[in-house]
């Protein structure tokens, strides 16, 4: 007998829950509560599946059967309903971290899963912190032009226009993520590049004469200091001119001397892909050197504090000062 809202109000509480049927799958589980839940049972390729469409009388019961009849019209067309309510929680799910913050974290977990630099991820860290004095609390569908120009004024206003710039893209980096997860419409940075200040263009300091680059070795291959490790490693910047980082991460298990090879892992390079170098005459007497005054440590240049940590990335930095540069 199918069931009315006279029928439903009359279903009292048992010791153990029990069922009403409806027909078409579609019944109310009464439970020792009090409680009555619409469910739907139903097979899709040959497994048993249970829908739940609410509680009466939140869903009523003419809202319940078009739900059953929306799942019975899916099964038809060979689809199985379940998929469908799956994808409504997922979406109910994403949309509730809405906020810029939240995206934002999100944004920077999937960085890092992705293999980004810890010394990129911890800039992208220190603009997304930048960024979220702004708007952090903000939903990110509601965040307008005006709302990042806002933020990026406040650097102009102190004279940091590269912070600026790099602000409203790490803002547009978190907003595109948010439109491809489906919390936001658009990305409202892209209308903001006019309206910035932009930067003046500074060359970085490089020697690019022959006669000036041979005085800078001849000073380094004279340097002396207390620990021999900072006058080494800056041999080997010369020699293998890696990047900094690169060298400074070295380990000894990275290299073969008996095949003459560096072999730089993915995971301390760029674009994180292996980088092979060839190991000079010079260059494997600097590391035999290295491995012979520092025993003990995985590291070719660790520091002198802690033997498991590398030399800091200011180390080489403040060698150079010392030598005139």
């Amino acid at each position: 007998m199918k069931l009315t809202d006279k029928i439903i109000e009359g279903l009292k509480p048992r010791l153990k829950q029990y069922k009403a049927s409806d027909g078409l799958g579609l019944y109310i589980l009464v439970t020792p509560r009090g409680s009555k839940l619409w469910r739907m049972n139903y097979r899709f390729e040959k497994k048993q599946r249970t829908l739940s469409f609410g509680r009466y009388p939140f869903t009523t019961l003419e809202h319940a059967r078009a739900q059953c009849h929306a799942a019975k019209t899916l099964i038809a067309e060979g689809l199985d309903p379940m998929d469908k309510v799956k994808r409504r929680k997922l979406v109910a799910r994403i949309r509730q971290r809405t906020s810029f913050a939240s995206v934002a974290e999100e944004y920077l977990e999937k960085r890092r899963k992705e293999g980004l630099a810890t010394a990129t991820l911890k800039k992208k860290v220190h603009y997304v912190e930048l960024a979220c004095r702004g708007v952090g609390d903000l939903p990110v569908d509601q965040i307008k032009p005006i709302d990042v120009l806002a933020i990026l004024r406040v650097h102009e206003e102190q004279g940091h226009y590269e912070t600026a710039h790099r602000v409203r893209a790490l803002i547009g980096q978190v907003m595109r993520y948010a439109v491809a997860t489906a919390r936001a419409e658009q990305d409202p940075t892209p209308v903001l590049r006019g309206a910035l200040i932009t930067p003046p263009v500074r060359n970085l300091p490089a020697i690019t004469n022959r006669d000036a680059f041979a005085e800078l070795v001849r000073r380094i291959w004279h340097y002396e200091r207390n620990s021999k490790i900072v006058p080494a490693a800056l041999k080997l910047m010369v020699l293998l001119y890696p990047r900094p980082g690169e060298l400074r991460h070295a380990r000894w298990s990275d290299f073969d001397f008996e095949e003459g090879v560096w072999s730089i892992p993915a995971e301390n390079t760029k674009m994180r892909r292996l980088h092979r170098k060839p190991l000079s005459a010079v260059v494997t007497r600097l590391l035999l050197e290295l491995r012979r005054i520092s025993p003990g440590s995985d590291l070719i240049v660790p520091s002198k504090r802690n033997p498991d940590r590398p030399i800091s990335e200011n180390t080489m930095n403040m060698a150079l000062r010392r030598l005139g540069y």
